[in-house]
């Protein structure tokens, strides 16, 4: 991370909440829109609110809006882990887009190298496993020593928390909080096949986690 100037290096927090407040235009975000890829119903009212908040953030393999409203057609920031693949509106318009690689592996065995799909032309943040993946797997009682991480949902809601702690974070598009969600074994997506959910996962204790990030009043959920 480069310095600022006077010796003393910035965080990757301080850069990545200065990097997406530019690219907004209007400063620090207060409200945070953070859509996942379950499946969702038609509903304009939704699509709308998605749309209306001042920052938009989409992750992994996903698609925008084309016709029937579900879940909006703006993406500010997009979340994108490494062992995923591309869907429709990964790469749409990406000038306009800060794009974060999510890479929780590198704590244990994967190694640096840029995914052969990703556009030539296009830069992009790794997230910082030292400031975001090793303090969420605190917070999901994860041992240090184990090869467990958070989905890339859970992830994006922490990272845009730490980022904007005064912003109401309002997540849309998870089966994470269902009564059910811990013998999920597949993951349907909105676009797209289902996937068999990897073994590093823990859903109960993400569901744990936001359910007291909806109890601490910054986390909203909306179906």
């Amino acid at each position: 991370m480069r310095g600022t100037g006077t010796g003393t290096p910035r965080s990757q927090t301080e850069v990545l909440r200065g990097l997406i407040s530019a690219r907004l235009g209007s400063g620090p975000p207060r409200t945070l829109a953070v859509v996942g890829n379950a499946p969702l119903e038609p509903s304009a009212d939704r699509a709308a609110r998605i749309d209306e908040a001042d920052a938009v953030v989409r992750m992994t393999t996903f698609d925008v809006d084309r016709g029937v409203p579900r879940t909006g057609t703006r993406t500010d920031v997009a979340i994108i882990h490494r062992a995923t693949s591309p869907g429709p509106a990964t790469f749409e318009r990406y000038g306009e887009r800060v794009y974060l690689l999510a890479e929780p592996g590198r704590l244990h065995w994967e190694r640096e190298q840029v995914p052969p799909w990703w556009p030539a032309d296009l830069g992009f943040v790794p997230i910082s496993n030292a400031e975001f993946t090793r303090p969420l797997n605190r917070v999901l009682r994860f041992s240090p020593h184990s090869v467990t991480w958070a989905t890339t949902g859970t992830l994006a809601v922490w990272v845009m928390h730490r980022l904007f702690p005064d912003a109401e974070v309002t997540l849309t598009g998870t089966s994470l909080l269902g009564a059910r969600a811990h013998r999920v074994t597949t993951l349907e997506h909105a676009w797209g096949s289902s996937v068999q959910l990897t073994w590093e996962h823990r859903l109960a204790a993400e569901r744990r986690a936001l359910r007291s990030w909806l109890r601490a009043g910054w986390l909203r959920v909306r179906s």
